[in-house]
């Protein structure tokens, strides 16, 4: 949209297929495409064939499903344009599960349009946001025959499920997804629905300890005092992995963090974050966490160590004096550049193995890992986009790092090579991943137009055919 009537044309475009392109939104979001449910199979191949078939009747190429040994990937192209950047956007048409069922308002599958919002399961997270990239494609073409970039599109269904098959995927086909950029659409705006470019996300480490001392439980009273009682071990342990002062003990831990720069405290400490609101809406007495850092550095910026459950023993109502046979623990670390969630992991588990007297057995099994990611922040593909948003909302966008994990970004990084933009627009309380989600119908439709603003931002930095956000390229001023 270089030229005033190329504005003009692409508004009357969307105003004239305002409502088609609704109900065509609405048809998505009644596919139960719930990835982690194999009952719903068919209806993630379904959402797959549904996006194909988009593809196809905007005009894009090379559209197919694609098999992936689990749910299938969807993916088109449309690469005329000549000397102009490159870009691979990503998204997933695969949902949540819905429960608890009875505190949904509607039928999560039966979505509708109340106001200013879309309701319905997938409506921001992400099949409204894979749909405002649809539709910004759509209605390029439609009304200028081509796009300013190349573009190839991938849509994947497994995201909610920790995508296992996707890396494979993008081994298998790294030629054909060759690109100078990806861009997610997975992430939401900030406090007060302003938007936002999210600049970082936390990696994660998942992990489990488990600590065992007899075969069967014992009688506390003859054998308390003549053997270690697991439970008591674990919680030795755990309680040696943070400090109450909210900083990890784990020997190394902190090694390889990179420290926020003086921009990037600076652009968290502009956010309009209001600490007593945030505190007030958690319900808690007050605030905690590493000393030295504000909430929204802790928050997004700085590694953590969280216990997500512990279990061990009798555990009804009443009494039973028992000494129980094992004890077992879930761990999460949140991860920031550069820390690598393995080595982490070797970190734990060595000190963990350090910690446990030698009266147990103790086992540290790794659940998961994703890396983190960092786009800086005058990153010229982040001030494109801050550019397109501009002149789409009417705002600047402010710069914000999630403390939320998305290992899909990590591997488009180490496997393709390519930066990436973390571009979304899901308002800040869609209720993504709970009863009742819903996208605002502004955000949508200003998303569509800032995603055709950004194509032609990108092509228009790739001024002669170079490519200045590429690896390797050191990046610009901010502007």
């Amino acid at each position: 949209m270089t030229r005033d009537g190329g504005v003009s044309q692409l508004e009357a475009y969307l105003d004239a297929s305002r409502e088609q392109r609704l109900a065509s939104y609405l048809s998505f979001l009644r596919i139960p495409s719930i990835s982690t449910l194999p009952e719903h199979a068919a209806d993630c191949r379904s959402a797959a064939e549904w996006v194909a078939g988009q593809l196809r009747s905007m005009g894009a190429e090379h559209v197919e499903v694609a098999e992936t040994g689990g749910h299938p990937i969807a993916y088109g192209d449309w690469l005329h344009a000549d000397g102009a950047p490159t870009v691979l956007v990503y998204g997933h048409y695969d949902v949540q599960p819905v429960d608890p069922i009875d505190l949904w308002a509607r039928p999560p599958f039966e979505p509708v349009v109340e106001g200013s919002r879309v309701l319905g399961r997938g409506a921001s997270d992400d099949k409204g946001q894979v749909d405002i990239h649809l539709r910004a494609l759509e209605a390029l073409l439609a009304t200028r025959g081509r796009l300013p970039v190349n573009l190839k599109v991938v849509v994947e269904g497994e995201e909610e499920n920790n995508s296992p098959h996707f890396d494979a995927w993008l081994v298998d086909n790294r030629a054909r997804l060759a690109a100078d950029l990806a861009v997610v659409s997975d992430s939401r705006f900030f406090d007060g629905n302003l938007p936002t470019i999210t600049v970082g996300l936390r990696g994660i480490l998942y992990a489990q300890i488990d600590v065992s001392g007899s075969a069967m439980d014992l009688h506390s009273g003859s054998y308390g005092g003549t053997v270690d009682n697991p439970a008591n071990v674990l919680a030795g342990i755990i309680a040696a992995l943070k400090g109450l002062d909210g900083v990890v003990r784990i020997p190394g831990f902190y090694d390889d963090v990179v420290p926020l720069s003086d921009a990037e405290r600076a652009a968290l400490a502009d956010l309009p974050f209001d600490e007593q609101a945030y505190r007030e809406a958690l319900g808690v007495p007050s605030l905690g966490g590493e000393p030295g850092y504000t909430t929204l550095e802790r928050r997004g910026a700085r590694p953590t160590l969280d216990v997500s459950g512990m279990w061990a023993g009798f555990q009804g109502a009443g009494a039973k004096t028992i000494i129980p046979s094992d004890a077992h623990a879930k761990v999460g670390c949140r991860l920031v550049p550069n820390q690598d969630p393995r080595r982490v992991f070797d970190q734990l588990r060595a000190y963990v193995e350090a910690l446990a007297p030698r009266t147990v057995r103790v086992d540290v099994t790794l659940l998961g890992a994703g890396l983190p990611t960092r786009t800086p922040l005058d990153h010229p593909a982040t001030q494109a986009a801050a550019r397109a948003i501009e002149r789409t909302f009417g705002v600047r966008p402010v710069y914000a790092r999630e403390g939320v994990s998305i290992p899909v970004c990590a591997s488009l990084e180490t496997v393709l090579g390519v930066p990436v933009l973390l571009l979304g627009f899901g308002p800040p309380d869609d209720q993504s991943h709970a009863p009742n989600e819903w996208m605002s119908l502004s955000n949508y439709e200003l998303g569509i137009r800032t995603v055709a603003r950004l194509w032609d931002e990108l092509a228009a930095t790739s001024g002669t055919g170079t490519r200045p956000w590429a690896p390797g390229h050191a990046p610009q001023a901010a502007t």
